[in-house]
Protein backbone atom coordinates (compact mmCIF):
# COMPACT_ATOMS: atom_id res chain seq x y z
CA UNK A 1 0.00 0.00 0.00
CA UNK A 2 3.04 2.57 0.89
CA UNK A 3 4.21 2.14 -2.53
CA UNK A 4 1.46 2.19 -4.31
CA UNK A 5 0.42 5.21 -2.16
CA UNK A 6 3.78 7.56 -3.37
CA UNK A 7 3.03 6.54 -6.83
CA UNK A 8 -0.70 8.10 -6.36
CA UNK A 9 1.37 11.46 -4.42
CA UNK A 10 3.60 12.12 -7.38
CA UNK A 11 0.51 11.55 -9.80
CA UNK A 12 -1.53 13.81 -8.02
CA UNK A 13 0.79 16.06 -7.87
CA UNK A 14 1.85 15.79 -11.37
CA UNK A 15 5.27 15.18 -10.85
CA UNK A 16 6.54 13.14 -13.76
CA UNK A 17 8.13 10.26 -13.50
CA UNK A 18 8.51 8.50 -16.48
CA UNK A 19 12.09 9.31 -17.64
CA UNK A 20 13.38 11.09 -14.06
CA UNK A 21 15.85 9.42 -11.78
CA UNK A 22 14.80 8.42 -8.70
CA UNK A 23 17.14 7.54 -5.89
CA UNK A 24 15.47 4.99 -2.76
CA UNK A 25 17.01 4.78 0.53
CA UNK A 26 16.40 1.52 1.66
CA UNK A 27 16.47 -1.56 0.25
CA UNK A 28 13.20 -3.11 2.40
CA UNK A 29 10.77 -5.79 1.37
CA UNK A 30 7.77 -3.44 2.43
CA UNK A 31 8.83 -0.24 0.66
CA UNK A 32 12.19 -0.03 -0.91
CA UNK A 33 12.25 -2.84 -3.02
CA UNK A 34 8.45 -2.75 -4.46
CA UNK A 35 8.79 1.22 -4.98
CA UNK A 36 11.86 -0.11 -7.14
CA UNK A 37 10.02 -2.56 -9.15
CA UNK A 38 6.63 -0.28 -9.71
CA UNK A 39 8.26 3.02 -10.69
CA UNK A 40 10.51 1.15 -13.15
CA UNK A 41 7.63 -0.90 -15.25
CA UNK A 42 7.14 0.35 -18.84
CA UNK A 43 3.41 2.34 -17.28
CA UNK A 44 1.85 5.38 -17.03
CA UNK A 45 2.72 6.86 -13.68
CA UNK A 46 6.01 5.13 -13.97
CA UNK A 47 8.85 3.92 -16.35
CA UNK A 48 11.73 5.71 -13.93
CA UNK A 49 15.44 5.18 -13.71
CA UNK A 50 15.43 3.95 -10.48
CA UNK A 51 18.60 3.25 -8.15
CA UNK A 52 18.57 1.63 -5.12
CA UNK A 53 20.81 2.15 -2.22
CA UNK A 54 20.90 1.80 2.08
CA UNK A 55 22.78 2.76 4.79
CA UNK A 56 25.95 0.51 4.34
CA UNK A 57 27.10 2.60 1.18
CA UNK A 58 29.79 4.62 1.20
CA UNK A 59 29.28 8.51 0.64
CA UNK A 60 25.17 7.80 0.19
CA UNK A 61 24.75 11.84 -0.11
CA UNK A 62 26.84 11.50 -3.77
CA UNK A 63 23.12 8.90 -4.90
CA UNK A 64 20.87 11.18 -2.93
CA UNK A 65 22.52 14.31 -4.67
CA UNK A 66 21.81 12.74 -8.60
CA UNK A 67 17.66 11.65 -7.32
CA UNK A 68 14.87 13.73 -9.10
CA UNK A 69 12.88 12.04 -7.04
CA UNK A 70 14.21 10.82 -3.82
CA UNK A 71 12.75 8.62 -1.62
CA UNK A 72 13.54 8.35 2.15
CA UNK A 73 12.53 4.93 3.63
CA UNK A 74 15.68 3.78 5.82
CA UNK A 75 14.05 4.27 9.60
CA UNK A 76 17.00 6.50 10.64
CA UNK A 77 15.14 9.94 12.21
CA UNK A 78 17.00 12.85 10.05
CA UNK A 79 19.88 11.01 8.43
CA UNK A 80 18.94 12.92 5.12
CA UNK A 81 20.08 15.92 5.40
CA UNK A 82 19.47 18.97 3.03
CA UNK A 83 22.79 19.03 1.61
CA UNK A 84 22.26 15.35 0.08
CA UNK A 85 19.29 17.08 -2.06
CA UNK A 86 19.53 18.11 -5.28
CA UNK A 87 18.39 21.39 -5.85
CA UNK A 88 14.47 21.34 -7.09
CA UNK A 89 14.20 18.01 -6.38
CA UNK A 90 11.08 16.18 -5.16
CA UNK A 91 11.24 14.46 -1.53
CA UNK A 92 9.37 11.68 -0.08
CA UNK A 93 10.17 10.89 3.35
CA UNK A 94 8.35 7.83 4.21
CA UNK A 95 10.02 7.91 7.86
CA UNK A 96 8.21 7.90 11.17
CA UNK A 97 10.63 7.83 14.23
CA UNK A 98 10.14 9.02 17.40
CA UNK A 99 12.47 11.27 19.13
CA UNK A 100 12.80 12.79 22.03
CA UNK A 101 11.20 16.17 22.19
CA UNK A 102 12.55 19.91 23.39
CA UNK A 103 11.77 20.31 26.86
CA UNK A 104 9.89 23.80 26.23
CA UNK A 105 7.42 21.58 23.91
CA UNK A 106 5.76 20.30 27.22
CA UNK A 107 5.79 16.63 25.55
CA UNK A 108 8.39 13.33 25.86
CA UNK A 109 8.04 12.63 22.43
CA UNK A 110 7.77 14.16 19.05
CA UNK A 111 7.66 12.12 15.28
CA UNK A 112 10.40 13.22 12.80
CA UNK A 113 10.79 11.29 9.69
CA UNK A 114 14.02 10.00 7.27
CA UNK A 115 14.66 13.77 6.19
CA UNK A 116 15.81 16.41 7.88
CA UNK A 117 12.74 18.50 7.14
CA UNK A 118 13.94 22.08 7.50
CA UNK A 119 17.21 21.65 5.62
CA UNK A 120 15.98 19.42 2.99
CA UNK A 121 12.81 21.77 2.44
CA UNK A 122 15.02 25.18 1.80
CA UNK A 123 16.66 22.70 -1.15
CA UNK A 124 13.82 20.50 -2.14
CA UNK A 125 11.55 21.66 -4.79
CA UNK A 126 8.40 19.88 -2.99
CA UNK A 127 8.81 17.50 0.39
CA UNK A 128 6.20 15.41 2.21
CA UNK A 129 6.17 16.11 5.71
CA UNK A 130 6.47 13.75 8.54
CA UNK A 131 3.48 13.24 10.20
CA UNK A 132 0.92 13.67 7.65
CA UNK A 133 2.53 13.02 4.26
CA UNK A 134 2.79 9.08 2.93
CA UNK A 135 0.91 7.44 6.14
CA UNK A 136 -2.78 8.85 5.04
CA UNK A 137 -1.61 8.05 1.40
CA UNK A 138 -1.08 4.34 2.52
CA UNK A 139 -4.37 4.17 4.59
CA UNK A 140 -6.47 5.57 0.94
CA UNK A 141 -4.50 2.45 -0.56
CA UNK A 142 -5.36 0.17 1.70
CA UNK A 143 -8.89 1.06 1.57
CA UNK A 144 -9.13 1.14 -2.17
CA UNK A 145 -8.02 -2.16 -2.22
CA UNK A 146 -10.06 -3.42 0.54
CA UNK A 147 -12.81 -1.66 -1.50
CA UNK A 148 -11.79 -4.01 -4.63
CA UNK A 149 -11.36 -7.05 -2.96
CA UNK A 150 -15.03 -6.79 -1.81
CA UNK A 151 -16.43 -5.69 -5.44
CA UNK A 152 -14.11 -8.82 -6.66
CA UNK A 153 -15.29 -10.99 -4.06
CA UNK A 154 -19.54 -9.81 -4.71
Amino acid sequence: CTPHGIQALLEHHGVPIAGRHVVIVGRGLTIGRPLANLLSLKRPNANAAVTVVHTGVADLGVYTRQADILVAAVGRPEMIKGDWVKPGAVVIDVGINRVPAPKESGRNTRLVGDVEFISASQVAGAITPVPGGVGPMTIAMLLKNTVACAKAMA
